[in-house]
């Protein structure tokens, strides 16, 4: 297999077969994500099983109804997790000093590490992955039906199953957009406008706007999709149950 074409062909999976992602196969491809690059060793995360269907539909109002949350074989919850090792330290007669700001993000690191790594191998195994963004936004939600402790916040949420029929190829900016040579190079208007012309010139992108009533893309991103105002809702609401999981701010 070509790699570079693998993923340059990569898709997301939103409808799915009937065909069962077995417990084996799963914790095989969660066993070999484990391997992926970890903060000091401490591998900072969980990742939480919800194959039932009362429990998929359980979650769906905390992902917006997303129909692939319900569609899908497995969903899974993957955590920033610091619970599991400070109970090591505090078994171990070391102290922790982990209920701060950076040891989440430590955590965050991990667990978005690990996450991708599964993907990547399920894809390459056949399956079909779809990334819910609305995790961070109902995290108390979540966490109150997945019965996280304290010290275990959700960070990510994949939709996974077999696929079912074929997905449109995602569209992207261009590399030259994304790397820059020994400093940042920031962009003139021009380069901006050269950047994005491609993704506004696409028929859906188009359509966006015109049912939006909008006079560009960027305007239906901020007025319709993803506003301030939401913004700084979920913004609030997700500080404050990091907070509430023992992760202190700075003063």
């Amino acid at each position: 297999m070509d790699d570079l074409k693998f993923f340059r062909n990569r898709r997301t999976i939103r409808r799915y077969t009937d065909r069962e992602v077995t417990d084996n196969e799963l914790r095989d491809m969660l066993e070999a994500a484990s391997q992926a690059p970890t903060t000091g060793n401490m591998q900072l995360y969980s990742v939480i099983v919800t194959r039932s269907d009362e429990g998929k539909r359980d979650l769906a109002p905390e992902h917006f109804n997303q129909p692939q949350t319900t569609s899908c074989n497995v969903l899974l919850t993957f955590c920033a997790d610091f619970n599991r090792f400070v109970r090591w330290c505090e078994v171990s007669d070391a102290e922790p000093g982990y209920d701060n700001f950076q040891s989440f993000v430590t955590a965050v690191i991990d667990t978005v590490i690990f996450a991708q790594q599964f993907c990547t191998i399920a894809e390459m195994r056949g399956l079909g992955v779809c990334y819910l963004g609305t995790t961070t936004y109902t995290a108390p939600q979540i966490a109150a039906k997945l019965a996280l402790p304290a010290r275990v916040v959700p960070v990510i949420t994949l939709s996974v199953g077999y696929p079912d029929g074929e997905a449109p190829l995602s569209d992207r900016i261009p590399v030259s957009a994304i790397m820059h040579s020994e400093t940042y190079h920031d962009y003139s208007d021009e380069e901006i406008r050269q950047i994005y012309s491609e993704k506004e010139a696409r028929e859906d992108s188009r359509q966006f706007v015109a049912e939006n009533g909008k006079k560009s893309l960027a305007q239906v991103f901020t007025d319709v999709r993803y506003t301030k105002e939401n913004n700084e809702v979920f913004s609030r609401l997700y500080l404050d149950f990091i907070v509430n999981q023992k992760f202190g701010l700075p003063e």
